[in-house]
């Protein structure tokens, strides 16, 4: 009995730490998803500006090396507008919890380029797609 005690109490804390950090990647991803719906909204003339198109062979979005390709690129936009910079820094944080592989910044191949603005709407639906991933779990 007094072992039991013990085992109960690490699983319920093992159980918290787990809960606290889906909670704390779902409000990265809420915030970035925010962010890009403010980005969205506010139509600024580098709109129009190309970038490497990271979501070209993955339309899931849900792959690691996609999210660090996108924080590479979200990066290399910031300078666009400051609402970027906050998206970066969320997939960079969503990054280190999900993968110990990829480091930011990934280095983004010249493929094809899609516009500013069709790679936020992208990243939008490939993090909307995380978060209903994780109200699935």
């Amino acid at each position: 009995m007094s072992i039991l005690v013990p085992l109960l109490l690490t699983l319920l804390v093992l159980s918290g730490c787990h809960t606290a950090t889906l909670l704390h990647t779902s409000n990265f991803l809420k915030e970035s998803i925010r962010l890009l719906d403010e980005l969205l909204e506010a139509k600024v003339s580098c709109d129009k500006m190309n970038v490497t198109n990271v979501f070209a062979g993955d339309k899931q979005g849900n792959d690691p090396e996609t999210l660090c390709k996108a924080t590479t690129v979200a990066w290399e936009g910031r300078s666009c507008h400051r609402h970027l910079e906050g998206i970066y820094l969320n997939l960079l944080r969503l990054l280190q919890r999900k993968s110990g592989v990829y480091k930011a910044p990934c280095p983004v191949a010249g493929g094809s380029a899609t516009s500013l603005s069709d790679f936020l709407l992208d990243l939008r639906r490939a993090l909307q797609q995380r978060v209903k991933g994780q109200s699935l779990k």
